[in-house]
């Protein structure tokens, strides 16, 4: 397989989960937005999409003004940041235009479909109270697709990178998804372990799906600790960074033979470090530090991936 075509199937599956994530974290922003609070702090939730995204510098140069208006219509439809859910899809379409003859007929009509519907998207479906069903469809657009790809693309070269586009972007979001909480969120101390904070971290687990999943297996109130733990080190949540970096090392297992290389290294580092590890560790050198440092490392696989699969050197990919 040529080093482009893997490319652009890996990075077909990054912007199609990028997607879904933004809207994932952009739906736990509102809904930590609509907890009633003094009228000083009413915009205080819509900083963390731009700075967890690292995009509060441009945004700030093109509005006056961070709320929930501005961050919508930034994140969702604007076309020139890179980040928003109208560029992800625009990107996973040209990224799927690409390898048209690498991937089924049935997975370029859910990309080709979900980019011309994304088009007709109007500011009026992203007003506040709408916007709720928006990430839904985002969402559903999105399962879709990974359901249309495990059904019916042949299991080869080109499924396993686009596999393994969709766990390392996962793996990524989930950091940043938790870290909405600890970025700008903190409570302040009379709100810990009272309604704000409970409120704000049911609205973390219900952004990843992961609210019913936390009630079968904890059966009691909702804890950091236990969130946490949840998201970070259980193997059988989906969403989960354990969960994200099992079938990352897994499939590059695959793809490199084996062999000793320093992407399948890394990974395999990251996977032991969350397969071994422990919440009180964790919460003792402090989550924010945590995610941040994992945040890094992503980036660090992402690079080594990069250099190693689809660099100019890496020219054909063996079988």
């Amino acid at each position: 397989m040529l080093s482009r075509t893997a490319n652009n199937l890996y990075w077909m599956a990054r912007y199609v989960e990028r997607a879904e994530n933004t809207a994932r974290m952009l739906d736990v922003t509102h809904r930590m937005s609509l907890v009633p609070k003094e009228p000083r702090l009413a915009d205080q939730e819509w900083f963390a999409p731009l700075n967890i995204t690292g995009t509060l510098y441009p945004f700030s140069g093109r509005y006056s003004q961070v709320n929930a208006t501005g961050v919508l219509r930034y994140m969702v439809l604007d076309p020139d940041n890179s980040s928003s859910i109208y560029s992800c899809a625009r990107e996973a379409r040209e990224n799927a235009r690409a390898v048209r003859g690498s991937i089924t007929s049935e997975m370029w009509e859910v990309i080709n479909s979900t980019w011309l519907e994304m088009q007709r998207v109007a500011e009026d479906r992203i007003a506040s109270d709408r916007v709720h069903e928006f990430f839904e469809w985002v969402k559903e657009r999105s399962h879709l697709f990974r359901g249309v790809t495990v059904g019916t693309m042949l299991q080869d070269e080109a499924f396993q990178f686009n596999r393994l586009g969709t766990f390392l972007e996962r793996a990524d979001n989930t950091a940043r998804i938790l870290d909405v909480k600890y970025h700008v969120l903190l409570p302040s101390v009379e709100d810990v372990g009272g309604a704000v904070d409970y409120y704000q971290w049911a609205a973390v687990l219900r952004s990843v799906s992961a609210f019913e999943s936390y009630r079968k297996v904890y059966r009691d109130v909702i804890t950091p600790l236990r969130v946490a733990e949840l998201l970070i080190l259980r193997e059988d949540m989906p969403r989960s960074l354990h969960a994200c970096m099992n079938e990352a090392y897994e499939i590059l297992r695959k793809l490199t033979g084996g062999e000793l290389h320093e992407a399948l290294r890394l990974a395999g580092e990251m996977h032991a470090a969350l397969h071994y590890g422990r919440m009180d560790a964790i919460f003792g050198s402090g989550l924010h530090e945590y995610l941040t440092d994992f945040l890094r490392r992503t980036g660090q696989l992402g690079a080594e991936i990069n250099r190693a699969f689809f660099s100019e050197r890496a020219g054909t990919i063996a079988a």
